[in-house]
């Protein structure tokens, strides 16, 4: 990581609920720096909502956390809320069905497993929590690839080329799939991810009726058809839709 971003970030710890407010001669004493390499850190913060500027002299500054800060919290409480909330669910659908489910959120530009929970059968996914792997690669990034606002999908889709399991993916037919997610409402995989293998994912929704989650369960595609396939799908759907209510959502889009 840069250096100087290191630095910058380092100031932050500095900040407590003992401690809420500093000054410029503070942080730079705290941090062992030069006032003015404080100063230059602590405007780049300013300027990305890091911290905010109380009161300004000729002699000094004084600085508090940024509303950014905030707004990040949110995001990382809301991750873990519906991580906590969903494992129970997971692991009564992966001991009903036998087969691995996972809880997939976007990170960035990214998807990113925030929980697991495997089957009995003797199968290795290349999936693990805190593994990140592009919107368009899997059943459950598909999902949350689909449901981006307008503008954040178009910039992904933007690429010139997408590769997923080192194969070269059609963009014009990556869209007529995003286009069917949003229509069914649920997102189809196979060996996007791992050969031999299928995916199916159901979006889990928040209070605000946002998709803020997918869950995705991933087998052998052996396993993946006829009536198996259609009571995956129900069950898959029925937690889905649980995890989702007790999250706050209200709407009906199952």
């Amino acid at each position: 990581m840069n250096q100087s971003v290191m630095k910058a970030l380092k100031l932050l710890n500095f900040f407590s609920a003992d401690t809420p407010e500093l000054t410029l001669k503070e942080i730079a004493a705290k941090a062992d720096i030069p006032k003015p390499t404080a100063y230059r850190l602590l405007a780049a913060l300013e300027e990305s909502d890091f911290l905010y500027k109380t009161k300004e002299n000729e002699h000094d500054s004084r600085y508090r956390l940024g509303l950014k800060l905030l707004e990040l919290g949110h995001i990382v409480s809301d991750q873990l809320e519906v991580r906590t909330i969903a494992l129970p669910y997971m692991q009564q659908l992966a001991q009903e069905i036998n087969e691995v489910v996972h809880l997939v959120i976007v990170n960035q530009d990214e998807a990113t497993y925030i929980e697991k929970v495997d089957s009995s059968r003797a199968l290795r996914l290349n999936t693990r929590v805190g593994k990140s792997s592009p919107l368009y690669a899997g059943s459950g990034p598909k999902m949350l690839l689909a449901n981006l606002p307008p503008e954040q999908q178009h910039e992904i889709l933007t690429a010139d080329t997408f590769y997923r399991n080192n194969q070269l993916v059609d963009k014009h037919e990556l869209i007529d799939q995003l286009e069917k997610i949003r229509e069914n409402r649920y997102a189809y995989s196979v060996g996007e991810q791992d050969a031999d293998t299928t995916g199916i994912s159901y979006p889990v929704y928040d209070y605000r009726n946002e998709v803020i989650a997918a869950l995705a369960v991933s087998g052998l595609s052996s396993h993946f058809e006829g009536e198996n396939l259609e009571w995956i799908k129900t069950k898959s759907k029925q937690t889905a839709k649980t995890i989702s209510g007790q999250l706050g959502y209200k709407g009906s889009d199952f």
